[in-house]
């Protein structure tokens, strides 16, 4: 079996696309998102999962983009490769750790675009501390501000995910929707938030960005 390189990573991750096609964009939003990179993650990433578990990939943390692909395999893959269990969420503290050390010696800024950058801070936003989900949101907000005007509606989406997931955290304390894999006991309000069916992760897009979903 071939052994993937960093390189690998980012390629499939992120496919070149056409300059500023928000049509393109709110596709591949949807593919990050919504379970279209399942397959083949699960086809050609599980062993490369195990090595940066053990440590094995940590020289990958040594620049921008390598340390970039750790994080997705870290923090995304792993999502993917063990959906539904308690592993989907093993490797958050190492994630979390690597993007802090990463955004003070400055990768974070090194990166080019705001989808780079936006799965660099991610882990942020999977925590399940106050101050990591605070920060998370000051880079996904400073990102709108940055980013060019026609990605800024989709990026305004991100950010309020990235605000609703703060309020989760601040309301709970954690991510209700990890208690039963993680076999943590579900509080009355938190059966109240499930009965309700709004999960953050789970949100749709706007209309306005929707649209685009359907002109393939």
């Amino acid at each position: 079996m071939k052994t993937e390189q960093f390189e690998d990573v980012m390629s499939f991750w992120f496919p070149s696309l056409p300059t500023n096609d928000i049509a393109a964009m709110v596709r591949t939003w949807e593919w990050w998102f919504r379970g279209g990179t399942g397959a083949y993650i699960n086809e050609h990433f599980i062993l490369l999962l195990e090595q940066a578990a053990c440590g094995e990939l940590d020289s990958w943390s040594l620049a921008p983009q390598s340390r970039l692909a750790l994080l997705l395999v870290l923090d995304q893959f792993s999502r993917t490769i063990y959906k539904g269990t308690s592993q989907a969420f093993a490797q958050d503290s190492k994630a979390c750790a690597l993007t802090l050390e990463g955004i003070d010696i400055g990768h974070y800024a090194a990166l080019k675009t705001p989808w780079e950058k936006t799965f660099f801070f991610l882990p942020l936003g999977h925590s399940e501390d106050i101050e990591n989900q605070e920060l998370a949101v000051e880079f996904a907000e400073q990102l709108v501000l940055e980013a060019p005007q026609q990605y800024r509606a989709l990026l305004e989406f991100s950010a309020s995910q990235a605000r609703g997931h703060r309020d989760v955290i601040a309301f709970f304390g954690r991510h209700p929707h990890r208690n039963e894999v993680l076999g943590r006991q579900s509080t009355q309000e938190e059966l109240e938030y499930f009965a309700l069916e709004q999960l953050v992760h789970t949100r749709s897009m706007p209309p306005h960005l929707s649209q685009f979903l359907s002109n393939t």
